[in-house]
């Protein structure tokens, strides 16, 4: 005879299929590799947050807070901090994440031969372990961008045991986030599944998660519509009135320190030698040919800020006396007659995103007044910065989500050893302006210092700085617990899909 279950049973027996939740997330791109010490998008930083703990998270307030390590404390004379790491906390693979684990990470980003964190820090001349959760970084100059540093890539963790794998990393990255890569299938998903052991697993209230690369940014929206997505990122600033209007969906907003910048090659390989990247003079022309406000108006809707400098305007470090010089294709013409041209020709590479591409379209039309004839390359996120860093470019639009301290947002691009300075732009007095802001902690002796480098790059202009975000998230209305933070990183503490 077969046993009949009691109702409260059956209903018992039940909760845990029915409490099982997927969040589904809308990414832009996909990620070329996700091995923290390799990366080198945007995006890979959106996924990372899911699978990898850092020693130092960055608040909403741009302030440090504990992550893998709760407590830090500076030397006097600033050539060491000492990190004390959280009790219990363990890595996906079960492996405690101690003093040895986080010393073998940072000497693979300090030495590795793949690893592109070497620049980043090169001060740590060396990392100690008195004890099993106390780790102390030797610097051998005072380098006050450090936390800052531990606060994104260099400061994510891996499992020792897949360290040995080196540039392979990413096929099995192994970390200590709150959630564990499952599957990975390219230009399609990234599948994980929440970590059990995480500690904070408490406050991570989704069983499994998904990111889903779209970037056409009305496909992601379409997506999100109809109920195949549960949170896109980056709402294209053309949508937002839509969004604004769907009472299916909430739109959040937050200010932001990410901005886009128009990278020219200066002196990596042959496409350095053309005209634009050869000649000062040709860059000023193609800098006088546009108008920031007008891409701002015309792409973005009016909804982010015009800007020419790695700090948005209002802030410590952005120097409103450093504007761009206004649009002028008349003397953007006689600029390149004097350096010997009647038109010059160049190729713009964008990332395959609808609002890159608007943009590029744009400086394309104002620039042939000025005597351009620009091209426009399309390229996927990882093909992208694949060609820059082997110098196949002559200018190439990209975003830099920003960093709360000032070397992060200048120094990775222009410094010669910087690990984004694809156009291999070198100066020696850039890059000793550079060397002294890092040792100092007083503001106003900073500001002087990265405003006497501004006022070299400016006029050398490796780079054009277009503008300056404003991050857009759009999900269901059902989604609770979404704290927007300027770095435009998602954090998946206490986010929830509502019942």
């Amino acid at each position: 005879m077969r046993r009949v279950l009691p109702l409260a049973a059956l209903l018992l027996l039940a909760q845990p299929a029915l409490a099982q939740t997927t969040l589904r997330i809308g990414i832009g791109a996909d990620p070329a590799v996700l091995d923290p010490a390799q990366s080198g998008s945007f995006v890979e930083r959106v996924v990372f947050a899911a699978m990898c703990d850092k020693l130092v998270d960055v608040g909403p307030d741009l302030q440090f807070r504990p992550e893998l390590a709760t407590a830090w404390e500076w030397a006097p004379d600033g050539l060491a901090l000492t990190l004390t790491l959280r009790e219990g906390a363990r890595f996906q693979d079960g492996a405690p994440i101690d003093a040895a684990a986080v010393k073998a990470n940072l000497d693979r980003y300090r030495t590795a031969r793949e690893s592109r964190r070497r620049t980043e820090l090169q001060q740590v001349s060396a990392v100690e372990t008195p004890d099993a959760r106390t780790v102390r970084l030797v610097l051998s100059e005072p380098f006050a961008p450090l936390l800052s540093v531990l606060s994104d890539r260099a400061g994510m963790m891996l499992s020792p045991a897949v360290l040995p794998m080196a540039e392979r990393v990413g096929e099995n990255p192994v970390c200590s986030g709150p959630f564990r890569l499952t599957r990975r299938v390219a230009q399609d998903r990234i599948e994980m599944e929440k970590f059990a052991g995480y500690w904070n697993a408490a406050n991570i209230h989704a069983d499994r998660l998904v990111f889903q690369p779209i970037p056409d940014n009305n496909v992601r929206l379409l997506n999100l519509r109809a109920g195949q997505l549960d949170l896109i990122e980056r709402v294209a600033p053309v949508n937002l009135p839509s969004v604004e209007r769907d009472q299916r969906l909430r739109l959040v907003a937050g200010d932001s320190i990410a901005y886009q910048t128009l990278s020219i090659n200066v002196g990596n390989g042959p496409l350095a030698q053309r005209p634009l990247g050869a000649d000062p003079r040709v860059r000023e022309a193609f800098e006088r040919s546009i108008d920031r406000a007008i891409i701002n108006q015309v792409a973005l809707e009016g909804r982010f800020a015009a800007n020419n400098q790695p700090e948005a305007p209002g802030t410590a470090y952005h120097f409103a006396d450093l504007a761009p010089p206004p649009r002028d294709p008349a003397r953007a013409r006689a600029l390149l007659r004097a350096a010997g041209h009647e038109r010059v020709a160049f190729t713009l590479k964008v990332p395959n995103q609808p609002v890159e591409s608007q943009v590029a379209q744009i400086i394309q039309s104002m620039a042939a007044e000025g005597g351009f004839d620009i091209s426009i390359e399309t390229l996927e996120s990882g093909a992208m910065v694949a060609a820059t860093r082997r110098g196949d470019y002559e200018a190439a639009i990209a975003i830099w989500s920003g960093r709360p301290d000032p070397d992060g947002n200048i120094s990775f691009w222009l410094a010669s050893n910087g690990f984004l300075n694809w156009g291999k732009y070198a100066n020696p007095r850039v890059d000793a302006l550079f060397a002294e802001a890092r040792q100092v902690t007083d503001t106003a002796r900073r500001q002087a210092l990265y405003r006497e480098a501004a006022t070299i790059w400016l006029a050398d202009r490796p780079h054009l700085m277009l503008y300056h975000h404003r991050w857009f998230w759009a999900m269901r209305s059902g989604v609770e617990g979404f704290v927007p933070s300027p770095d435009g990183i998602i954090r998946f503490a206490g986010l929830r899909l509502g019942r």
